[in-house]
């Protein structure tokens, strides 16, 4: 791919919310755009790596091996969905297994790529950081508002079951 399209796949990314459009061109030569076909695997459960992906067009479900050799489908993510926050932020393991549903077209950056932006655009760099962070903050509280209505589905609380 060019330059160009992946300068226009950046710009219609979550993680370019806050950058100007040199910014984005500087990301977009750190990204790499890539093409899934149905049912290929982007990242397995317990795998470590450093990349985060971004969703351009078809889904990723995010998937958990149960044991025997199946595997159910916790979450589907779609467009502008982000996949391996955690893992770019803090290298640990994979909790989830990423497979394409249908062809699906990605783009996705290595932590040590976009750390080579630190020494001459550090600015960038922390508002990547901060779009992730608020991807993150938005899966916390999703999943805290499910809790809580779980919550009062089982104990029958608040009058709304």
């Amino acid at each position: 791919m060019t330059i160009e399209t992946n300068w226009q796949i950046v710009r219609n990314s979550p993680l370019a919310a806050e950058l100007n459009d040199g910014q984005c061109l500087l990301l977009a030569g750190q990204a790499v755009t890539r093409h899934l076909e149905d049912g290929e695997i982007l990242m397995r459960e317990g795998a470590v790596d450093s990349d985060l992906h971004v969703v351009v067009s078809g889904g990723l479900a995010v998937t958990h091996e149960t044991g025997s050799g199946d595997w159910i489908a916790l979450h589907l993510l779609r467009p502008r969905d982000m996949a391996g926050e955690l893992g770019f932020l803090d290298g640990l393991e994979h909790s989830a297994t990423l497979r394409a549903v249908g062809s699906t077209e990605i783009f996705s950056v290595k932590r040590e790529r976009l750390e080579t932006l630190l020494e001459t655009d550090p600015r960038l760099v922390y508002l990547v950081m901060r779009a992730i962070v608020r991807e993150i903050h938005g899966i916390l509280r999703r999943m805290n508002t499910q809790h809580v209505e779980l919550s009062n589905y089982i104990s029958h609380q608040h009058g709304r079951y």
